[in-house]
């Protein structure tokens, strides 16, 4: 299976996906349209993947526009896409549903709590990384998945082949020190869970993070 990344920064990489794929004997593709303004087809995509990153769905550049546009082909043909952060907003986006500020701004590990059983194995609270200030609208077509504490639409399943998580369950260690310390001042300014930088680095990522990851990728790769 080749599986197209779509990464939006630097220091917002793969992560667990990446070793997802490795121990399932795919092919990872990663594209970074915000700097070349490259994607790929849907003809070439048999998995996507939309990671995370500053900007927003409804930032009017050409490169989101064609991001639609193909989330748009690969929601018709059926194909398994995973979304995170801004990935999620801009599925929901192309569904035609609305992005808009959160209600409080997360940065950093806050509990996330499970609202639909549709995917087998998950644990009902889990901990996870916190990167966003803006939040999606849960489409009509799909089901909530997760909630927060501060903000409810945390994550969503539509069908089989398509989940969206405001948050983040695919750092590992190494990814969040990198995201950590080159986006430190983003946790100062205005945050409510109130970690800093140091404070998300000192915390380490829970164990079953990965195995969630990893569940959550076979649910919506089962053919």
């Amino acid at each position: 299976m080749r599986i197209n990344v779509l990464q939006h920064t630097p220091n917002e990489g793969p992560g667990y996906i990446h070793r997802w794929s490795q121990l399932h004997h795919h092919e990872m593709y990663i594209y970074h349209p915000y700097r070349f303004g490259h994607l790929p087809s849907a003809d070439e995509t048999d998995m996507l993947v939309i990671l995370g990153g500053p900007m927003s769905p409804n930032d009017d550049l050409p490169w989101i526009k064609e991001e639609r546009k193909l989330v748009s082909q690969l929601l018709a043909d059926n194909k398994p896409i995973f979304g995170a952060c801004y990935g999620a907003q801009l599925i929901v986006k192309t569904l035609g549903y609305q992005i808009g500020k959160a209600p409080h701004k997360e940065v950093g590990w806050a509990p996330v709590y499970l609202q639909s059983h549709v995917i087998p194995g998950l644990p009902e609270k889990l901990t996870a990384l916190h990167w966003h200030e803006e939040m999606f609208e849960i489409p009509e077509e799909a089901e909530l998945l997760f909630n927060s504490d501060l903000v409810k639409n945390q994550g969503f399943v539509l069908g089989h082949h398509v989940v969206g998580l405001q948050f983040h369950f695919e750092p590992e260690a190494d990814n969040v020190r990198e995201i950590a310390i080159n986006d430190s001042q983003y946790p100062l300014d205005h945050n409510d869970l109130h970690q800093t930088s140091q404070d998300i680095i000192d915390h380490g990522v829970p164990a079953e993070n990965q195995e969630v990851m990893y569940k959550i990728l076979d649910f919506i790769s089962a053919k």
